[in-house]
């Protein structure tokens, strides 16, 4: 880590710090001994101490230094979340085994669509885009269905800000087809790539909603023509709603 008297590290990244030395440690420490670990001066150890003491984030007892109620609740949260990704990763799973081809979970983000979590197919022949990937907005089936969420207002300045590329020639490059098309995904409640993305290629989408119903992922299957028709995409839309409401489930209810 760099040298904590350096302008450039905010206090709030050496508390940071300072919790997973003492998680590493793995019971109550004192001062002293977090300093042995971390080698800073011993009034900006005093100081950090001080400030997550007062705000709950440690507590003391004995002259060491304990977890606070604000640590546990942060860190029981995290684990909660890290929890439901697992359980997301077993629909995935399940929804793979059942259509035959790659799932995906997407969320937006300002570079595009993500790839938060994916589950890939035995098959030789798939597209493959690595989790961590970013995709466009406007030319796949998840991005669409994300625009689709969005008020009247917010999607038209929206199409008006994206680069429409044209990355085959059924992709949307035009502001008023595009938007056509989104009214009708936000009608029809799912949203299909039709090759837009990638020749060969056909998607659909569904959205995955919070606990108050607002857009916030898309759960996606995608394959090869050869494979995985416009048909069959529609034929599994049923399903793709059942396990995107398991998903909000999963991450939203207690």
């Amino acid at each position: 880590m760099k040298n904590p008297e350096d302008n450039r590290v905010p206090p709030n990244i050496r508390v940071m710090y300072l919790l997973e030395v003492m998680a590493r440690i793995g019971r109550p420490v004192t001062p002293t001994e977090l300093n042995n670990h971390v080698g800073w001066p011993k009034q900006t150890i005093h100081r950090l101490c001080q400030t997550m003491l007062q705000a709950g984030i440690l507590e003391r007892h004995d002259r060491r230094l304990y977890p606070g109620r604000r640590a546990l609740r942060m860190a029981t949260g995290l684990a909660h979340q890290s929890v439901g990704l697992i359980g997301v990763h077993q629909v995935l799973q399940r929804v793979s085994r059942r259509f035959g081809e790659t799932v995906n979970f997407v969320r937006p983000e300002p570079q595009g669509m993500m790839y938060v979590d994916r589950v890939e197919t035995n098959w030789a022949f798939r597209v493959a885009l690595p989790i961590g990937t970013h995709v466009p907005f406007h030319c796949t089936a998840s991005g669409k269905m994300f625009m689709s969420s969005l008020s009247s207002a917010r999607r038209r300045s929206m199409i008006e800000a994206l680069s429409l590329d044209a990355l085959t020639p059924n992709t949307y490059t035009d502001p008023d087809s595009l938007s056509r098309e989104i009214t009708t995904i936000r009608k029809e409640g799912f949203s299909l790539d039709k090759e837009e993305f990638h020749l060969g290629m056909v998607a659909i989408a569904v959205p995955v909603s919070d606990a108050d119903g607002r857009f916030y992922a898309a759960l996606a299957v995608h394959g090869p023509t050869q494979r995985f028709s416009l048909e069959s995409a529609r034929a599994s839309f049923a399903g793709l709603c059942e396990a995107a409401a398991h998903i909000t489930t999963i991450l939203f209810e207690d």
